[in-house]
């Protein structure tokens, strides 16, 4: 009997593929054509400011800084195209080794055919015309020798990246299908978007004070990796050191063959990952009754307890809510950190984060739209709903401003403040959802349908800016009276300042609630009609 062998597919073949079902998925698609065009742009305007900025050292005519920036701008495409396939997964479906399981593909036809695949797209492209600035500079300092071979480093860095992208993909693509892994992506981007700003001060603040003969060092050190080893073999050249470029072009080499033989070795559970997945899901959820997996452990089993438990699991599941949480929890812990160890007002920033903490709930109908239209037809009593939803923010929020006073007192030097810089925290806090609670109710706005947990509707976005500013500035009116004992007192605040924070802030949120509690119950229709968008 004939052996049937498979077909021998070139890798042109998959390129093509690509090229169709991108061809095809912009057919008739208005909006796809727009973003593919957006990315266009995007990919062009980075290959442009990347190739700009790999040239300064050639136009400057400095082979040191030649030395320092182009090693470390390869070990930072690197670090790129290794974590953002991890985040981004699915962005690029074609390439999705799933896709082929039931094909009769050798190992070595895939691995090859979806790597040349993954060097055709817009992130490979913009990073090939991007480090041909390195190419220009290589040959301003060391002529035409040291061009050439800096663009074979180029090329056989755009191949190492995307080897690793495709390795690191193939090894992840079966958790990185579970529902629980793309919101860990979700939430990594939101740490990224809320680390912005203190990652700006932090590399401008080291910019400052660095040692560039460290630096220096560095580079070199990672010129010797894979991570910068392709591209510093120009630079070598211009300085004299030519028996370095075969040293680095076997480890380079070696890195790609490696990955690429990670990547076969993973590639066959990548197809599988799905189906046994799943099994072990249904597995898992069967030993609890479905009632008993939406109750949060350790709350009453009643009414309140299942409004606070729905409650947690929309503030961690949902992106909105997500993002808010941990742009408060980078915000909260950056700011008053930063300010006490340069000696600025602790006090007050501490007041600040803490009335910051409630800012969330000012629009939080809004995060579930006409959903809210179950709790109204079921009834839910006002104050039961506007406590439910309370004590599930306070929940993630409370941990958080003790993680807040103690990491603040412990970088001032002054261990001794922690109960007292905690209960002016929750005093802000208490007090700021005693503003906010009536807030939500009255001043509610619908927010758009979609997954971007930054996006507004039209008119939203100076809707939340004139609620949040208004809350924060009540809770901090309100909290300064307590500042103020505290720096009356003394020594004494540090016994004192917890308990008084606790009372001061509770009684606070309690008027608040009641109140918000009471509006709730009459403005019901009203508010769904609000928060529902049109």
């Amino acid at each position: 009997m004939a052996v049937t062998t498979a077909p021998a597919v070139s890798p042109a073949t998959f390129v093509r593929l690509k090229l169709r079902i991108l061809g095809n998925g912009l057919r008739g698609s208005t909006g796809r054509v727009v973003l593919f065009a957006v990315g266009i742009l995007f990919g062009v305007s980075g290959a442009v400011g990347g190739f700009l900025l790999l040239a300064v050292p050639g136009l400057l005519d400095d082979r040191r800084v030649a030395e320092i920036m182009l090693p470390l701008a390869g070990a930072l495409l690197l670090f790129g195209w290794l974590f953002l396939p991890l985040i981004f997964f699915g962005v690029d479906e074609s390439l999705d080794p799933a896709r082929f399981a039931l094909l009769p593909l050798s190992r070595r036809t895939l691995i090859t055919g979806l790597f040349a695949a993954a060097t055709t797209g817009i992130p490979a492209i913009t990073t090939l015309l991007a480090t041909g600035g390195m190419v220009w500079s290589a040959g301003l300092l060391g002529g035409p020798v040291a061009a050439v071979v800096q663009l074979v480093g180029v090329v056989l860095g755009l191949l190492l990246c995307v080897a690793v992208s495709r390795a690191v993909t193939s090894a992840f693509s079966t958790a990185l299908r579970s529902r629980r892994a793309r919101d860990l992506a979700t939430i990594l981007l939101t740490v990224t978007a809320a680390l912005l700003g203190p990652l700006q001060l932090g590399v401008l603040a080291g910019a400052e004070r660095a040692d560039w003969d460290r630096v220096a060092q560095v580079a070199t050190v990672i010129g010797w990796t894979p991570l910068g080893a392709a591209y510093s073999l120009g630079t070598d050249v211009a300085a004299g050191r030519a028996w370095t470029v075969p040293i680095k072009l076997v480890i380079v080499l070696a890195s790609i063959v490696g990955l690429l033989a990670w990547w076969s070795s993973t590639v066959e559970r990548a197809m599988l990952g799905a189906a046994s997945g799943g099994q072990r899901t249904a597995k898992a959820s069967g030993s609890r009754s479905a009632v008993a997996r939406l109750m949060v452990r350790g709350l009453p089993q009643n009414r309140f307890g299942a409004l606070v438990s729905r409650e947690m699991r929309y503030w961690w599941r949902e992106t909105r809510r997500r993002a808010s949480l941990i742009t408060l929890g980078v915000v909260g812990v950056f700011l008053p950190v930063s300010m006490s160890i340069n000696g600025g007002g602790g006090g007050f920033t501490v007041l600040f984060v803490g009335a910051l903490g409630a800012i969330s709930l000012a629009n939080q109908f809004g995060f579930e739209g006409n959903a809210y239209a179950a709790n109204v037809v079921a009834g839910v009593p006002g104050r039961t709903e506007i406590q439910s939803r309370a004590a599930a923010f306070s929940l993630f929020v409370v941990p958080l401003l003790i993680m807040v006073a103690t990491v603040v007192s412990l970088a001032a030097g002054h261990p001794e403040d922690i109960a007292a810089r905690l209960g002016t925290l929750l005093a802000a806090y208490g007090i700021g959802l005693g503003v906010v609670l009536p807030v939500s109710v009255r001043a509610a706005y619908a927010l758009p349908s979609t997954s971007n947990p930054f996006a507004m509707s039209s008119g939203g976005g100076p809707a939340k800016g004139l609620l949040a500013m208004g809350v924060l500035l009540g809770a901090i009116v309100g909290t300064l009276p307590m500042l103020l004992a505290g720096y009356l007192i003394g020594d004494v605040w540090q016994w004192l300042g917890l308990p008084v924070g606790l009372i001061y802030g509770g009684l606070a949120y309690v008027v608040g609630s009641r109140l918000a509690g009471n509006l709730l119950d009459r403005r019901m229709p009203e508010l769904l009609s609000a928060v529902t968008q049109r």
